[in-house]
């Protein structure tokens, strides 16, 4: 099962959803107080689930409303995805992946984890 992690940063608060193999499946923005990240952890769950799928990459592709998941691909040549919710916003990305299918694979777990996912803050060191 899948967790949020909250942790500290320079100049707020980050969450990460992590799957329950530990590895990092999505990031947020810098937050300015921990209860705008909870707010934005919140989002990814209510949103998540119902996001449409916009492949950027694909030729001639249908732009979706909101919230949806983008899916690009990056300087690098990567392909990486930001969920935005229903006003726009972006309330949280991948990294990038070699492969398409792995991006999509992203997707899907976020999809799978996020809804029920506890939270857990994360001490600063």
């Amino acid at each position: 099962m899948g967790k949020f992690v909250i942790k500290e940063a320079k100049t707020g608060f980050i969450f990460n959803l992590k799957a329950g193999n530990g590895e990092v499946i999505a990031t947020s923005e810098v937050y300015s107080s921990m209860d705008a990240c909870k707010s934005g952890i919140a989002s990814v769950q209510k949103n998540a689930p119902i996001a449409a799928l916009e492949d950027q990459t694909a030729k001639d592709f249908q732009t979706e409303k909101n919230p949806k998941f983008e899916v690009y691909a990056d300087k690098r040549g990567e392909f990486r995805f930001r969920l935005k919710a229903a006003n726009g916003q972006i309330i949280a990305v991948g990294e990038g992946y070699k492969a398409k299918a792995s991006c999509l694979n992203g997707i899907a777990s976020i999809r799978k984890n996020a809804p029920d996912a506890p939270t857990v803050v994360e001490e600063a060191k």
